[in-house]
């Protein structure tokens, strides 16, 4: 594919495309206009690395075939030579990277690819400027890149297929999503919704319909973002923004920038940056706002959101991205818990067309609903509450506080949804998954139980909620650990088969409850262990009895007493985990595996269950006898019948139950 990778521009984006291409293998050329700044991009590039080797995510060999892999050069002339892929990285100046294409254009290989990463500048400009603009392409990736999983591949009207196919390729050897935006629309596909939704934030409380504390709780804590959108803007830079608003406003009017976002702009106030911005950074950087969680209810989320699923619904409509892709950008480009047309569905497409509509009586066509939306409302495509909207729903959901419960007969899928604290168990958690296991033990349409983190693939479950433990008296801290003991005895005592999801970690009591499961299925970036051992205490919810039981003693004792973590690989070869999937696979394989366990008999694998549980660790006498009462008590039942009369027949079986 590509042998020699040049990088222009070595600032923040530029030495981290860098780091991440000379990391999988590439030989990378990193070009700016002094050595002083290539050599701090080369520092920043080898600090990263050695965060990495700490970490135990590279060892010290890799870290130094890194390095020698990349090459720095003031030369533009040497960067580009015999090198097919060139990646500019230069500040947002349209006019500034028309001047280093058309330089490109000149002294490139005439097959190379010319790369962009603006995150909103036209594509079909800056290619304008070239002979080639078949072969000029946007490459977005997102800050920092060798940490953010998503790169948006921009295609203009101009650029071939074989060039897309190409970076796409690239795109994939690099560990990375890769989502295509067909069409060279401002601001893309992530920005297009992210600014819809930031300045439709800026322009509430503008109006004086809410404060910015009180969107940031609604956003923080019930929308399940990471960040607040004021909080996201400082953090990101209210000039950045501003800039990319007024990029997408210039162009389309799909975005409309806040008097707000330009008082704030115009003043300096870029945020984190400039210590001041929607927050004040009095102690610097790495400050956090205060946001207090009881102001969440203050406003309603389908007031922030739906000008942000308007323009999602223009993409879709004008074919800029397919909606499965546009649902992993916003996930995987900005950490949001679920795709923007997930929540929508959630909320009712009808809501939110008359959120818009208000509000386009008030303030004006800019919040006409898109066609597509209203489309949906005229065919009662109204979302989950329907079971048709973006999506279909051939299940039932049910949404609790902290958990989330989706029905697809024979299976259930309960999501644990703090994403905000990486699923940290919290004991308003704990009591919604016993609440929901009691349910469903008497649910005879589920068979098969299947718990798994929230979608963005980071953690499992994370254990128990430290701040759980401030403050905490011995008595509290017994109570903690009886009540996790007792969901997870709940999950070990089920009477049907219950699968662990994991994707992402796994650890504390997020372990001890994918433990208490029958099965555990692992993607192969999961992390699993007991930490608690560094924090000076034990694990707590029946880590140290459940653990030694299914993989020993001794190799118990070394994870329990060093507090280490393991890769998916080594948990499946010690026999922790039953199989190891790529993540894009985990839902599919792990689906496959229910159907099959929800096809055999319900009150044989009930039974077998019970008698493996309650036999396991007394006399092997006592367990046979156990043993054969069970199986002699089976063939009372229909399934056992059932069951025979298949197999004589040479059937298929249709076990009920019973």
């Amino acid at each position: 594919m590509f042998d020699k990778i040049t990088v222009i521009g070595a600032g923040t984006m530029g030495h981290g495309i860098a780091e991440i291409a000379a990391l999988n293998g590439y030989d990378v050329f990193l070009c700016d206009i002094s050595n002083e700044i290539l050599q701090e991009a080369v520092k920043k590039i080898e600090w990263s690395l050695r965060k990495m080797v700490e970490k135990g995510k590279l060892d010290g060999a890799g870290l130094t075939l890194t390095l020698n892999r990349l090459k720095t050069t003031t030369s533009l002339a040497e960067a580009v030579k015999d090198s097919k892929l060139i990646i500019e990285a230069i500040p947002e100046n349209l006019e500034l990277k028309k001047e280093i294409f058309s330089k490109l254009d000149k002294i490139a290989h005439p097959e190379s690819i010319l790369g962009t990463n603006t995150s909103s500048l036209p594509i079909s400009e800056i290619a304008a400027v070239t002979s080639r603009p078949d072969k000029v392409i946007g490459i977005h990736f997102f800050n920092p890149p060798v940490l953010m999983p998503l790169v948006e591949i921009v295609s203009s009207d101009r650029t071939s297929r074989q060039t897309v196919e190409s970076v796409l390729a690239f795109v994939k050897t690099l560990g990375k999503h890769a989502i295509l935006c067909k069409k060279d629309v401002p601001g893309f596909v992530v920005n297009r919704v992210l600014e819809a939704l930031i300045q439709e934030a800026a322009w509430i409380v503008y109006r004086g319909e809410a404060s910015i504390l009180e969107i940031d709780s609604a956003t923080k804590y019930k929308a399940k973002l990471p960040m607040g959108l004021f909080e996201l803007s400082d953090y990101v830079g209210i000039d950045v923004l501003y800039s990319a608003g007024k990029a997408i406003q210039d162009r389309d009017k799909g975005v409309i920038v806040s008097p707000l976002f330009e008082e704030y702009y115009k003043n300096g106030w870029y945020g984190k940056k400039s210590g001041k911005g929607f927050y004040n950074y009095a102690e610097g950087l790495w400050e956090k706002p205060k946001i207090p969680s009881e102001l969440a209810d203050k406003v309603r989320l389908e007031e922030i959101f739906a000008p942000a699923v308007n323009a999602a619904a223009w993409l879709l409509r004008n074919d800029v991205v397919d909606k499965e892709e546009l649902d992993k950008a916003v996930v995987l480009g900005l950490n949001f818990p679920e795709g923007i047309l997930q929540m929508a569905d959630k909320w009712g497409i009808d809501v939110l067309v008359q959120v818009l509509k208000t509000k386009q009586s008030k303030y004006g066509e800019y919040y006409a609903p898109n066609p597509l939306l209203e489309e949906m409302v005229a065919s009662n495509r109204l979302g989950v509450k329907t079971r048709r909207g973006f999506y279909e729903y051939a299940c039932d959901c049910k949404i609790l506080e902290e958990i989330r419960i989706i029905l697809e007969p024979p299976l259930a899928w309960i999501v644990l949804n703090r994403p905000e604290k990486l699923n940290a168990l919290s004991l308003k958690m704990l009591d919604e998954l016993s609440s929901v296991l009691e349910e469903l033990s008497t649910d005879r349409d589920v068979r098969v139980v299947l718990i798994k983190g929230s979608p963005d693939g980071k953690s499992f479950c994370v254990g128990v909620d430290i701040s759980t433990f401030v403050n905490l008296k011995p008595l509290d801290a017994l109570r903690v650990s009886k009540r996790l003991q007792e969901v997870v005895n709940k999950l070990e005592t089920f009477p049907k088969p219950v699968v662990a999801v994991i994707d992402g970690y796994a650890l504390g009591g997020g372990f001890e409850l994918a433990l208490g499961c029958d099965f555990r299925i692992a993607s192969n970036r999961a992390e699993l262990g007991l930490p608690e051992i560094r924090l000076g205490l034990i694990p707590g919810g029946g880590g140290t009895q459940r653990l030694p039981k299914i993989i020993g003693e001794a190799k118990a004792k070394e994870l329990i007493m060093l507090g280490e973590r393991l890769k998916s690989e080594e948990a499946l070869r010690i026999g922790l985990v039953n199989y190891v999937v790529q993540p894009e696979r985990l839902d599919e394989e792990v689906r496959k595996f229910a159907q099959k366990l929800a096809e055999a008999p319900p009150i044989a694998i009930m039974t077998a269950k019970n008698v493996i549980r309650l036999t396991r660790h007394g006399f092997l006498e006592e367990g046979l006898a156990f043993e054969a009462s069970s199986f002699a008590s089976l063939f009372m039942t229909k399934d056992a019948v059932e069951g025979i009369s298949a197999f004589l027949n040479k059937r298929k079986t249709n076990f009920i139950g019973e």
